[in-house]
Parts: structure tokens; C-alpha cells; sequence
């Protein structure tokens, strides 16, 4: 216990350094819980579970991480490895914790491999699935520290992870404008995914350092002394392209050779105020040859993630070889901090106090909706913006629509799984049916072991797939009795005409407007009639079997009223069929001149007779319909 204690000091110094205005106790509280969950157990990495923690933190430190970050980055495996439940973690860490430990496991549950989403759909789910950058923060300092000990974890297993890395973490990292982690990360993964040629352009680049020798440093050296005598003090500093970076731009220009490359040595040239990066460019262009074309001003028309640097490139700069290109980026020093730390460049509370945390949720608002517009653009459904991303127990990723409820997760995994659904426990909780799910929900179902759904289900499920489902399945449980209720109906209408009853193949129900229908349609005309909405006689004149059956004798045996008997005598029915006959009130085709008529078959078994231009034949049901014409 006593090295347990003395690890926790040393960490603590190391948080202080960046951020002294912390309740030493909760921090503290959250080590000694961390020792006591993870106790010995191996990470991935091959190292513990809680060096790989208080690594990540280290990782996080030059951001000055609050409070509840480091609680989050120190137990962010404590939950899903353990035991632990969040409810747990939200009782002893609050529910700011709780929110941050679930995001980062959920983020870091996104992978390429076997996801069905385009690379496009997976960034913008890291950037859609928190509105709290901490979130992102964590997870992309835990894929540092994973590729850090990337040896122990296996080839194959490192490989996946460093792709996943350079195909969908970085570029978010570079989307939040969080260069800093972009290009840690991108210097880990690299050689992982792409040895060979990692080899390849690191040779080129020591045989270009050899052949021109360290003159970087001369030459900035002299560039800042330069800028001081015209009164103009600065910070300089200066890099060589990272390998990850110039193998992409070979790639996306065809080149061959690392020469080739125009911002292959940079220098960054930090002032204090907006107007002094004006007068330092017009200086440097003074002192070295200017390139076309090569001028960008990202002051006055920043980056979409915010960055801002007046870029230009220049020849023959004082101590560099006269064919060697040389980037020079000038920004004052908060532009400098903006553009290694993005979002998260508002994290002291010294300089922004309260206003910290609005501040980055404005900017990765801001970062989402660029992003949501560019995904937009390619007219790829549905938009990201408005789904939620929820975990099964074993950590599967489900995305889901916002304001879906525990039901809605069941149906998504698997069908069966909705239809036996009995109750649901989220992040370790009974929830009723109609709670709503959050990012980062861990959801158990718990199932009957035959299906037992309920059609008021119907109202508690948002996706549409879901209640296709659903109602699928309680038409299919219901088929049967419709369908057998249809047939005795056919049957007491065949009889009362004197026809033989439905045979076992339904025959007579075979040829329906002159198609000729597979069995299953034919029991679906059954369970039309059998649900109530298709009256028996009404099929008869669609039917090929009874179209030269002559219904007139039986008609004649029959009482029938004296008000259906006087509409018969002047219109006929198509199929000769008797049956009781009333004109429509509203366009009145017995009045006036005898202009083409239509019948229309109600729910009673009538045929209301309309003129053919009637307005209220558009609203008919088609099925209903039924030729007649003046007799």
C-alpha cells in the first residue's frame, strides 16, 4: 500500500504543475479506487491496468485537465472490466464522471473493422456521440498510450488499431483542430500500419539531413535576430514534416521523392498581437525569395476547426541550401495555443474562469455543424446529427434514433429479442418501458422464453423498423383466425346462391381479375373478408369461376324491398350480380340526363350508384368499386 501512496503523490505533482485548483481529497479518493479495482490486473498493452491509466493522464496533463477529467481518464476502465456500475461511479463521482467514463468506453468501441458505416458515417459518430470534448480527448490520449505498448498486444491486433487510428482518429483529432494529439498519434501508428514505407521516407529523410547537414537551427537562429533588430522580438521554433504527413502528400501528388515536397522544414514564427504577424511576414519575405501562389491567410479566413497562421514558402533564406524549400507559419501566441490544443484550448480556468466549458461546447458545436454540412453534401441518409450510439453488455455499439426506448435497442439487435421482451435494465437499472436511452447506455434485456408481445407497443417504439416488426408479427399470430373466419363468410354467400363451398385449394378464388393467384394471395382475400375490410359479396365479380353464373333465378325467389327492387330495374351490375342498389344523394345520376355511371360497394353490402365524374369517387377505395351502366 505504501507504493501505491507514493505513485499517487508523484501523479499528483504532475496535476498540479498544470492545474492547482482541484480537490486534492476526490482525486485522491478516485486513485485509491482505481488501485482497488484494478488491482494487478494486465492490460492489453501488456502493462497494468492502472499504468495504462496514469499514462493516459500524463498524455492529458499539457491540456490542464479539470477535475472531473482526471477522475474519468484515471477510471475510464473501472466500470466495464470490474464489475463496477456506473450507477456505482456516479454515487461516489457524480454524474459528470459517470457521462465521461461511458463516452470514452463507447468512442473507443468504434471500429472500421466489420462496421457497416462508411469512414465518413464512423468520424462523424466520434464527433456526433458526445457534446463534451473530454469525452474525445480521453479516448484519443488512451489510443496513444496504446500504441505506445503496442509490442505486447500482437501484430494483427496492433495493426487494426493503428488503421482505426490513422483512418478515423486523427482526422477527428485534425477536425477539432487538436494538432497536437494528431500528430502523436500519426507518429505511433505509421510504422504499424505501413513499415515499409515508413523505411523508405525516414532513408530519404536522414539522406537529405546528411547531405545539408543541421541547418535548421542556424538558420533560425539568424531569422530571429533578424526580427529583433528591426525591432520585432519573437519566438521561433522550428520542424521537419512528420513521415505520416509527407507519405500522404507523395501519395496525393504523385511524387516519388521526399525533395519534392515544398513544406518539407517549417519554421513557426510566434508574435504577441494580430498586426505584428503582418509586419513580421513583410519582413521575412524581405529576407528570402517568395514563392507563388504559396500565400495563405488563415487570419483572415480561418480553418473550419478555427485555425489561424499566415503560411507562406520561401527559397534562399539566410544558412538554408539555395534548393530547399522552407515553410515559415507566423501566429501570435494564442492562435499557437489554439492550433496545438483546438476545442480544447479554453481548458485554464486562470484565463477564462467560468467560461471555460461554454466556450469548447460552442466550438464543437461549431466543428459538428461543419461537419454535419459536408456530410450532408453528399447526399448520404440519415444524417448522423439526430442518432444516439447505446452498447449492448458484451460492448457492441447499436445506433439508434434519439428518443428511442429499451424496446427499440431489442428490436434492433435481433428480432426475437423485441418479441420477447419482458423487462429492461440500463447502465444496471430496471427502467420502464418508455425510458428514453442517452449516448452510452449499457443495455440488458431480460426476455420471456416464448415471444409475448403487446399491439401497445406500437406506441412506444420511435424506429419504423420496429414496428414493422412488431406489426408483422401480430398480423402473422392472427392470420389464422381471420383467414378461417373469411372462409366461413365466403362460404354462408356461396350457399345462400345455391354454390358449392370453398374446397381445400380454394379454387374458385383462383382467377381474380383475370390473374391467377398463388394460394397465399387467395387466403389473403380470406383474411380481407375475415378482418372486415372487404365485403364477401364484393369478390364474386372479380371472380373468373362466377362470371357465367346466372344469379338472376335465385333473385327472383327472393324478398327483397321495394326500394332496392326499383333501383334494379334500371342499372346492371357487372357479373350479374344481385344486389341492392341505392343512387348517391350527392351528384343524383337518377335526376336529369343519363350521363356514365360507377358503384360503389359500402360496408353494408349496397352498391351506391355515382355519375362517373362524381368528386367522390377519388376517394373510393378501388377495390370497392364495381362497373355498372344503365340498363
Amino acid at each position: 500500500m505504501a507504493k501505491s501512496i507514493a505513485d499517487i503523490s508523484t501523479l499528483l505533482e504532475l496535476v498540479a504543475q498544470t492545474n492547482n485548483d482541484f480537490d486534492i481529497d476526490r482525486v485522491v479518493s478516485a486513485f485509491r479506487c482505481a488501485r482497488e479495482v484494478y488491482g494487478d490486473e494486465p492490460h492489453r498493452t501488456g502493462v497494468s491496468t492502472y499504468e495504462h491509466v496514469t499514462g493516459v493522464l500524463e498524455l492529458l496533463l499539457p491540456f490542464e485537465p479539470d477535475e472531473d477529467t482526471i477522475i474519468a481518464s484515471i477510471l475510464h476502465h473501472s466500470v466495464f472490466e470490474n464489475g463496477i456500475s456506473l450507477t456505482e461511479l456516479e454515487e461516489q463521482f457524480g454524474p459528470t464522471v459517470r457521462s465521461l467514463v461511458s463516452g470514452v468506453h463507447l468512442l473507443s468501441s468504434i471500429t472500421i473493422q466489420g462496421s457497416r458505416n462508411s469512414i465518413d458515417d464512423l468520424r462523424l459518430m466520434l464527433l456526433s456521440v458526445s457534446d463534451d470534448v473530454r469525452t474525445i480527448l480521453i479516448t484519443l490520449a488512451d489510443h496513444c498510450h496504446l500504441l505506445d505498448h503496442h509490442d505486447d498486444m500482437g501484430k494483427d491486433h496492433a495493426k487494426r488499431i493503428a488503421s482505426d487510428v490513422l483512418r478515423l482518429y486523427a482526422p477527428v483529432a485534425s477536425r477539432l483542430g487538436i494538432y497536437n494529439l494528431k500528430q502523436e498519434l500519426e507518429k505511433r501508428a505509421f510504422p504499424i500500419c505501413y513499415p515499409s514505407d515508413a523505411d523508405l521516407i525516414t532513408g530519404q529523410i536522414d539522406r537529405l539531413r546528411s547531405q545539408h547537414g543541421n541547418f535548421m537551427e542556424s538558420m533560425t537562429n539568424e531569422l530571429r535576430t533578424y526580427l529583433k533588430n528591426n525591432n520585432l522580438p519573437v519566438q521561433i521554433d522550428w520542424r521537419e514534416k512528420q513521415p505520416y504527413s509527407i507519405f500522404r502528400k507523395l501519395k496525393s501528388k504523385g511524387l516519388s521523392s521526399v525533395e519534392d515536397v515544398y513544406d518539407l522544414f517549417a519554421i513557426r514564427v510566434i508574435v504577441d498581437r494580430s498586426d505584428e504577424c503582418y509586419q513580421a511576414l513583410g519582413l521575412i519575405h524581405k529576407l528570402g525569395r517568395p514563392m507563388a501562389n504559396r500565400f495563405k491567410d488563415y487570419i483572415a479566413f480561418p480553418k473550419p476547426n478555427g485555425y489561424q497562421s499566415l503560411h507562406t514558402t520561401l527559397l534562399q533564406l539566410p544558412q538554408a541550401p539555395n534548393d530547399i524549400f522552407v515553410e515559415v507559419q507566423v501566429r501570435t501566441k494564442r492562435m499557437h495555443r489554439e492550433a496545438q490544443y483546438g476545442v480544447a484550448a479554453h481548458w485554464s480556468y486562470k484565463e477564462y474562469g467560468a467560461t471555460r466549458h461554454a466556450m469548447e461546447q460552442t466550438q464543437l458545436k461549431k466543428m459538428l455543424s461543419v461537419q454535419e454540412a459536408v456530410h450532408e453534401g453528399t447526399s448520404v441518409e440519415p444524417t448522423l446529427a439526430d442518432q444516439i450510439y447505446v452498447l449492448t453488455p458484451k460492448g457492441d455499439i447499436v445506433e439508434l434514433p434519439e428518443g428511442s426506448t429499451p424496446l427499440d435497442f431489442a428490436f434492433q439487435v435481433h428480432t426475437d429479442l423485441g418479441l420477447s421482451f419482458r423487462s429492461a435494465r440500463v447502465n444496471g437499472s430496471i427502467v420502464p418501458l418508455d425510458h428514453e436511452l442517452e449516448n452510452g447506455d449499457v443495455i440488458d434485456i431480460l426476455k420471456y422464453r416464448t415471444p409475448k408481445p403487446s399491439p401497445q407497443w406500437m406506441q412506444l417504439l420511435k424506429t419504423s423498423s420496429s414496428r414493422s416488426k412488431l406489426k408483422r408479427h401480430l398480423y402473422l399470430q392472427r392470420r389464422s383466425e381471420f383467414i378461417t373466419k373469411g372462409r366461413e363468410m365466403i362460404n354462408a354467400e356461396l350457399t345462400r346462391h345455391s354454390l358449392s363451398p370453398l374446397d381445400s385449394d380454394l379454387s374458385i378464388l383462383r382467377v381474380y381479375d383475370g390473374d391467377v393467384l398463388p394460394y397465399a394471395r387467395r387466403e389473403d382475400l380470406l383474411m380481407k373478408v375475415g378482418q372486415g375490410s372487404q365485403n364477401a359479396v364484393s369478390i364474386f365479380p372479380h371472380l373468373e369461376a362466377l362470371r357465367d353464373h346466372d344469379f338472376s333465378a335465385q333473385n327472383k325467389t327472393r324478398q327483397t324491398t321495394p326500394k332496392f327492387h326499383r333501383k334494379d330495374r334500371f342499372v346492371k351490375l357487372d357479373g350479374g350480380l344481385p344486389m341492392p342498389t341505392r343512387f348517391a344523394k350527392g351528384c343524383k345520376p337518377d335526376e336529369g340526363d343519363r350521363s356514365d355511371i360507377v358503384g360503389v360497394i359500402n360496408r353494408t353490402g349496397e352498391v351506391v350508384i355515382h355519375r362517373a365524374g362524381c368528386r367522390m369517387l377519388a376517394k373510393a377505395n378501388p377495390e370497392r368499386k364495381i362497373k355498372a351502366w344503365w340498363k
